[in-house]
């Protein structure tokens, strides 16, 4: 509650503070005692403070003998006018408009508005820090009895309005140090760096006051549509918010996390746009682009929850790492929450503005934080689909099909990253050549998930099937075009494929993928595979939960670096890391395909995990022929003559992957007919150690 001020000086006009400031140096002096430290026996250890309260004769030239007794004297009838005469003194226009406001929205008392308005002056006035300071440290007790004197103000009174529950340490507009002593400015912090200069420059919106400690979001660049790969979380977070809006619950906290880049703020965005209410962001840095530290924050934070509790709004607190992973456990430093735990627990449960809490990842908070948040949510980068559009939708009339299809292939794209893109490029896109600014996105893009550590873009025909395919031309002991169509109706299914390299075992999930008219995605141990402790059963399992979110058909190759028979492990990790791709196979609800050049050594409870076990072999003679024929009518050749089919017949580990291979040599090497194409085959057989027999005499 807002009380009826009892004015000591008048708030109508601007006027200098002259007064003001010199009653309160006179009180530091005499009543407090700071003439103590001012007034030596040889003189004034301040010429500026002489001059400021009346005792410059006695520093001017030709002035009389310097006499303590008698400047004391003088200091004291100096003290005594004041007190009768200045006490109807002003304050800045500015100052006194803008304290009222705040105390307005934070519901500051008198004696918390005299406060605030003392600590904002003694930050900025440089002669009245100084003279405070000759008062020494003081402790927390001492600056209320300090205060009492320069207010004029009951020192219980002050007490209560200093206290950490009351509305000027709630806000954090001023808090009183609590630990060890200080100097009188030094024990009053303000909410801000800035603070201080700001509440007395202009008469500015409380909105303006707080920039560098709490700022209205900016609009959302993304609509809700962006996010249905997260659609299960928000069916409950969305109408969460909306109740906890509606009936003002208190305690209401989310923590959202995921890679950076993901689109954690742009869905609190466009959560407060969806729920017509405004969205506080708790700032990271302040005026200068200087960091600002998690103490700081916090207290940013704390004042948001006072500023803002009779609106309708959310607070975001962005990059929570700062508060909650600030520590050092090397060195046993505890982070900034860890040694407020009492406190940030409390804040949780009382925070009367619905909070959305931000970080890359979860792993930061303590288990102890994570049960007192209501919805702990992982947004993921946004499966092919929901690319397509994030990216058609950035920068679609920039692209052509092509590179738009190649951008959202890209696994690891994040919905900032083609955002930063396409803004550089529209800024420049007078500038360039019509037919080079799509490729100037792809550019631009790659460079990015280069430096953040993820493969460049990969050309637009890598994934794709050559026209040619057909699961006729792979030699498998299993129909699978039977198997297809199994795994359409079941929509489930663990299969094993092995054999030699380049009998079609990927090639088989790719295609098995477009029957199902699911995404693709593949997974090879270098994707997964980390030198550090634990981060590779990590990315198992996401790599699962990706492909169960977006449908995808998993195809994980290369699988017997994960599933060695845990018999022969020498170090604990190999044991972990199968266990976890068991768990996740076991799992798994939708189509997963592992594939291996080598059936044995594997272990033998992941065998009893495959439904399926398909071996892939070497073509056959009469699929090989067939193969050849397509082969050579898809680069152009002529029909080949019957003469070459013994021949052909002759390579005994021949795969389908030795033609794609012989038809990229095509693209620079060009064949000149079915001879020339056979000879290439023999070559590619000849490096084989199973097929150097079988080449010999066809070099």
């Amino acid at each position: 509650m807002v009380h009826t001020r009892r004015t000591l000086y008048s708030r109508d006009s601007y006027d200098s503070t002259k007064g003001l400031i010199r009653l309160w140096l006179l009180r530091l002096l005499v009543p407090l005692g700071a003439h103590r430290e001012f007034i030596g026996p040889h003189g004034m250890r301040s010429d500026t403070l002489a001059e400021a309260i009346g005792l410059a004769h006695w520093i001017a030239p030709g002035s009389p003998e310097f006499d303590v007794s008698l400047v004391r004297a003088e200091l004291r009838q100096l003290h005594a006018r004041a007190e009768s005469e200045d006490r109807e003194c002003r304050v800045p226009s500015a100052l006194a408009a803008n304290v009222s406001r705040l105390a307005t929205l934070v519901g500051l008392s008198e004696a918390g508005c005299r406060i605030l308005e003392f600590a904002v002056l003694i930050h900025t006035d440089s002669l009245l820090d100084d003279t405070a300071d000759w008062l020494g440290k003081l402790s927390s007790p001492k600056v209320c009895h300090v205060l009492s004197v320069l207010l004029d103000l009951p020192e219980a009174e002050l007490r209560s309005t200093l206290s950490t529950r009351g509305p000027l340490a709630q806000s954090g507009l001023v808090k009183l140090e609590r630990r060890g002593t200080g100097t009188l400015g030094g024990q009053l912090n303000l909410l801000s760096d800035n603070f201080a200069d700001r509440m007395l420059t202009a008469e500015e919106d409380p909105l303006a006051l707080l920039r560098d400690t709490v700022s209205l979001s900016p609009a959302a660049e993304l609509a809700i549509e962006d996010f249905g790969h997260v659609t299960d979380s928000l069916s409950v977070l969305r109408p969460y918010l909306r109740r906890a809006l509606e009936a003002r619950r208190r305690g209401v906290n989310v923590f959202l996390y995921g890679e950076p880049g993901s689109g954690k703020s742009q869905l609190a965005r466009t959560l407060s746009e969806e729920l017509g209410c405004e969205l506080f962001e708790v700032a990271s840095q302040d005026e200068d682009g200087d960091a600002v530290q998690g103490e700081q924050r916090l207290r940013a934070f704390r004042a948001a929850q006072s500023f803002f509790a009779q609106r309708r709004a959310l607070i975001l607190f962005d990059e929570t790492e700062d508060v909650f992973d600030d520590g050092n456990g090397f060195f046993g430093k505890k982070s900034t929450a860890q040694t407020r735990k009492a406190w940030i627990n409390r804040m949780l449960e009382e925070n009367p503005v619905p909070t959305l809490w931000l970080s890359n990842s979860v792993g930061c908070l303590d288990p102890a934080f994570v049960r007192r948040f209501d919805l702990v949510m992982e947004l993921p980068l946004p499966p092919k689909t929901q690319r397509e559009r994030i990216v058609h939708d950035a920068c679609g009339d920039m692209l052509t099909p092509a590179s738009l299809s190649r951008i959202a292939a890209a696994e690891s794209l994040a919905p900032a990253v083609i955002a930063r893109a396409a803004s550089v490029v529209r800024a420049i896109r007078a500038d360039l050549p019509a037919d080079s600014v799509s490729g100037a996105i792809q550019h631009l893009v790659g460079n990015t998930l280069i430096a953040q550590g993820h493969g460049p873009l990969q050309r637009s025909d890598a994934s794709r099937l050559p026209e040619h395919y057909n699961p006729c031309y792979i030699n498998a002991d299993a129909d699978l075009s039977a198997v297809a169509e199994g795994l359409c109706r079941a929509r489930t299914g663990r299969l094993c494929l092995y054999g030699p390299p380049g009998t079609g075992k990927t090639a088989f999930g790719r295609w098995l993928s477009e029957r199902l008219d699911v995404p693709l995605a593949v997974r090879r141990a270098s994707d997964i595979v980390s030198p550090f402790l634990g981060v590779t059963e990590k990315n198992i399992a996401h790599a699962f939960r990706a492909a169960e979110r977006e449908g995808a058909v998993l195809v994980l190759d290369e699988a017997d670096s994960f599933l060695r028979d845990r018999r022969g492990a020498y170090h604990g990790w190999e044991v972990t890391q199968v266990n976890e791709m068991l768990t996740q196979i076991e799992g798994f609800g939708g189509v997963f395909i592992a594939s291996t050049n080598l059936l044995d050594g594997l272990d033998a409870a992941a065998l009893r995990r495959f439904d399926l076990k398909v071996r892939f072999g070497y073509l056959k003679p009469e699929q090989a022929w067939d193969l050849f024929v397509a082969q050579c009518a898809a680069l152009g050749l002529e029909q080949p003559e019957a003469a070459l089919r013994s021949a052909l017949a002759r390579l005994t580990v021949l795969t389908p992957g030795d033609f794609a291979a012989v038809a990229r040599q095509h693209r620079f090497r060009p064949l000149t007919g079915p001879s020339a194409l056979l000879d290439a085959l023999v070559a590619e057989c000849a490096l084989k150690e199973d097929g150097k027999r079988s080449a010999i005499g066809f070099v």
